[in-house]
């Protein structure tokens, strides 16, 4: 069965780019009729919290990206102290000293010989004796997994073969000195025992996954298929990194962006697919297909979700939004017609305020000093009686026969004294709602 997770840190809220990467494992899964894991990795305790986690369930909850089971990481400690068990058996890990001042000084002395910035192995020269007597001045060391310096392969989903030079990279460091684990070697338990066959992440792990490749193979266990998604950028191509704390999925939910089409654009974004607006969450499952993704780096521009949330709204009809309407104070009368009116002039469902403010109030007329006297004239030949959607019809026909004008110069000024605004709903479909008028 095809299991898939998305495992994030409860040290912040799911923002843009996370996103991307549970909405991919999202698709695999449903579309081939598997699993969808939520992992929470609270491994490190003083930052996570529980605020964290029940926001990200809320935002997952809220985009429709419903999982089928949740796992927490602080509540499987004892499986990873298992596996370092095992891996210290077979001669894999190994206890280092180095402080992190020293590490940079090994690292630039690396870098002035034109050598990689590796760890240099050194603790494992340490006899018995001397990690005790280094465990007494410094206390408990870090523990690094022992790589095989081997070329390490894998057919990527999306960057196709990869190769990695193991000798290459640093020995990664599993577990700290005050005994936390890290996600490293936490994420290839979790995957080996919870039986995920895929795994999609950023591009910038591709490291990580060569190492967790060897880790798992040491444990025994079968690597799952590993695809990277490209990152994203600003629109100008600029690192997305410092403004992700202005991406956060509750932040664009307050904004009015509506789900489908922030999933519409994600689902899509990077691909040789099309962007297109979808409905529904079947028809993005149906259409997704990983291999069409690409390996450069993708633009994202906030700005354009707002028109496919327009988009999307207006293609919905009365009783998606009846709620927000009544909660405005729409009588149930109007409802139809008001959402009839104003769909296709609003961005997000926060733009009816306005309309109904107008529709209920009245606006401020926007009157120019050579249109006073036509606008005068003209709405003392506005009907009595209630207003219809025949009302704007007769009336400017009226108009106009009494003033000779036509065109532009007629319904213009006619719209802006009556709503405030040069531009906006059929006037036909306005004229039965504005309440003002009708109570004269």
């Amino acid at each position: 069965m095809t299991t898939t997770r998305f495992a994030p840190s409860p040290t912040g809220f799911i923002h843009i780019g996370n996103l991307r990467t549970a909405l991919m494992n999202f698709l695999i899964a449903r579309k081939a009729g598997g699993e969808f894991i939520l992992r929470i990795d609270d491994t490190d305790p003083e930052r996570s919290k529980e605020e964290y986690v029940d926001g990200i369930k809320q935002d997952l909850e809220w985009l429709g990206l419903h999982w089928n089971r949740v796992e927490r990481q602080s509540e499987r400690l004892d499986q990873y102290a298992a596996a370092a068990d095992k891996l210290r058996d077979i001669g894999r890990f190994y206890e280092a000293f180095e402080t992190p001042t020293e590490l940079d000084l090994k690292r630039k002395k690396q870098l002035n010989m034109s050598k990689p910035p590796v760890y240099d192995r050194a603790a494992l020269a340490l006899s018995e004796a001397e990690r005790e007597a280094m465990r007494a001045e410094r206390g408990n060391g870090v523990w690094r997994f022992k790589l095989d310096h081997e070329r390490i392969e894998w057919n990527d989903g999306i960057l196709g073969d990869i190769s990695i030079d193991a000798a290459s990279v640093s020995d990664p460091v599993l577990i700290r000195g005050d005994g936390q684990v890290l996600y490293t070697i936490a994420s290839v338990v979790d995957d080996t025992e919870m039986g995920v066959t895929n795994v999609v992440r950023g591009s910038d792990h591709v490291t990580n996954t060569a190492t967790q490749i060897q880790i798992m193979k040491a444990l025994g266990a079968t690597p799952p298929a590993f695809a990277h998604h490209s990152l994203l950028t600003g629109p100008q191509g600029e690192a997305l990194s410092k403004r992700l704390g202005t991406l956060a999925l509750r932040d664009l939910r307050e904004q009015g962006i509506q789900p489908m089409a922030l999933l519409s654009m994600m689902a899509r974004l990077g691909s040789s697919d099309p962007i297109e607006l979808r409905m529904e969450m079947a028809e993005l499952i149906d259409g997704f297909e990983l291999s069409h993704f690409g390996a450069a780096p993708t633009k994202f521009d906030v700005a354009d979700v707002f028109p496919m949330t327009g988009h999307y709204l207006q293609a919905l009809p009365l009783a998606k939004v009846a709620d927000q309407i009544t909660a405005l104070g729409v009588p149930d009368d109007l409802a139809e017609a008001f959402w009839t009116v104003t769909r296709d002039n609003i961005t997000t469902l926060k733009d009816l305020d306005g309309w109904w403010t107008l529709f209920r109030d009245g606006a401020e007329p926007d009157i120019d000093d050579e249109d006073k006297e036509f606008v005068a004239q003209a709405m003392a030949l506005l009907p009595e009686g209630p207003l219809d959607t025949t009302t704007w019809k007769s009336w400017t026909g009226a108009v106009k026969d009494a003033t000779g004008r036509k065109g532009r110069g007629l319904f213009m000024p006619l719209r802006k004294a009556l709503t405030g605004q040069s531009h906006g709903p059929d006037m036909s479909g306005v004229m039965p709602l504005l309440q003002v008028i009708k109570a004269r």
